[in-house]
């Protein structure tokens, strides 16, 4: 281990380093925003910053595979709430179609700054409206300005209500506008070093929102250059009819056809899939985000985990849109995930561990990171979290801190560190300018909503 250590972080109740290994008492060193060493109580290293975990739980930080930030302005509209996934996306498109570089930044920097407060430390985006142009660019902005892990994905629509699909014109684009586009991005933002904060994917929103043509030219992008696909597939039955009425086939096969069936892509939520397919899937390599919240919120059923584990995908936590979700907080997805494991399969269906795997070592595989994310072996990135309960809500809890953690509760980061950064401190976001975001978020929302 080197001596010179930036940051410790002490005294936990519990080390979670991954999945196979636990310190009691544990304690972790970061040099350069890398973990360079983990250790029990009494073999410490001196360093210039300290923290104290109190006994409290430390974990990898969570990483989010499946979000739309941007629908943190339109949270719990009343008029979308109670209908099914395609009356809600038609209820909400006209408001969406308010979105300006000011809004993708505002509501940027507000859903970050929540992420961090339900122990996230890494999280994807799924930006698919484009009314106006740059507005991925303001996302990455407000990452790159508050520190924040940040995976991009350049959503797109091509099908509008005109071409039968769901959406209005004013948010769609042509095809060669996404292409253009998606590889200006790449070249302006993508970094594919190690430890990267930015990274950028290619994500045409789903099967019904944009053409063949789109799917199949977005992978041979993405091989060109080198980065992932992310999109929604079997996510409702309404889905599957538009697919049969439209390609002569089922979406997972539609997915196929196009090119998307690699190691590269990993999709959200992935409910309908039947046993060929996920076994397809499988051999495949590709990704799945669960995103139990949503999922049951919009009452479409929820994903089969258990048997995509054992099939050997990976499996990874969304919280999927802040319209639909209405949170942003890891912790409550990784809960929901432990509940909906264990009512689909039993008691035996699911543990604590394994929820927390999955939305750690899982997500990182998601999204290509298993090396360095989601884990906090040395060498790893320095994100991990401290987590609070409150006294009241732990008391009797003596057995298991890590069952405790998400059979109690409510919990939340007490301590958020990213790259050996500490971005929430004794349960806060230490971001200067949230007040203000916040008070922007609240005139770009009403505005967003009343002209609705």
């Amino acid at each position: 281990m080197t001596s010179a250590v930036d940051l410790l972080v002490k005294d936990a109740g519990l080390l979670v380093v991954d999945g196979d290994r636990e310190i009691p008492g544990g304690w972790v060193a970061v040099t350069g925003g890398r973990v360079t060493a983990v250790g029990a109580a009494g073999t410490e290293p001196a360093a210039p910053t300290t923290v104290s975990a109190a006994g409290r739980l430390v974990t990898p930080g969570l990483v989010n595979t499946h979000h739309h930030i941007y629908q943190n302005l339109t949270r719990s509209y009343a008029p979308a709430v109670n209908g099914t996934l395609f009356d809600w996306l038609t209820t909400l498109y006209p408001l969406w179609a308010a979105l300006d570089e000011e809004a993708a930044y505002v509501s940027a920097d507000v859903g970050m700054a929540e992420l961090l407060m339900g122990g996230c430390t890494t999280s994807s985006d799924h930006l698919y409206v484009h009314p106006r142009p740059y507005l991925v660019d303001a996302e990455i902005r407000a990452a790159r300005d508050i520190g924040f892990r940040f995976h991009a994905t350049r959503g797109s629509m091509t099908r509008s209500v005109e071409d039968g699909g769901l959406p209005p014109r004013n948010v769609t684009q042509t095809v060669d506008e996404v292409l253009a586009d998606s590889e200006r991005l790449i070249k302006a933002h993508h970094d594919p070093t190690p430890g990267a904060l930015i990274r950028v994917a290619l994500a045409p929103c789903s099967p019904f929102s944009v053409t063949e043509e789109v799917m199949t030219a977005t992978a041979e992008l993405a091989e060109r250059h080198d980065v992932r696909l992310h999109t929604h597939l079997a996510e409702d039955h309404d889905e599957d009819t538009y697919c049969l009425e439209t390609y002569g086939c089922r979406p997972v096969e539609h997915f196929e056809d196009c090119g998307w069936m690699s190691d590269r892509t990993w999709v959200a939520h992935c409910i309908y899939a039947n046993d060929d397919e996920l076994g397809r899937l499988a051999a495949a390599g590709v990704g799945v985000a669960h995103c139990p919240s949503s999922n049951m919120l919009i009452g479409g059923g929820t994903a089969r985990v258990r048997e995509m584990r054992e099939l050997g995908l990976p499996v990874g936590i969304g919280c999927d849109g802040s319209a639909s979700t209405d949170h942003a907080s890891l912790w409550m997805e990784t809960r929901g995930a432990l509940l909906l494991g264990r009512y689909r399969g039993g008691p035996g269906a699911m543990t604590a561990r394994d929820a927390l795997d999955i939305a750690t070592r899982g997500s990182a595989r998601c999204l290509g990171r298993a090396d360095e994310l989601g884990h906090l072996r040395p060498g790893g990135c320095a994100d991990l979290v401290v987590w609070d309960l409150h006294e009241v809500a732990l008391a009797g809890a003596l057995s298991d801190p890590v069952e405790a953690w998400l059979r109690c509760g409510p919990a939340r980061a007490w301590t958020t560190v990213v790259g050996g950064r500490v971005l929430v401190d004794r349960g806060e976001p230490v971001l200067p300018g949230l007040g203000e975001a916040l008070r922007d978020h609240a005139r770009i929302a009403r505005r967003m909503q009343q002209e609705a």
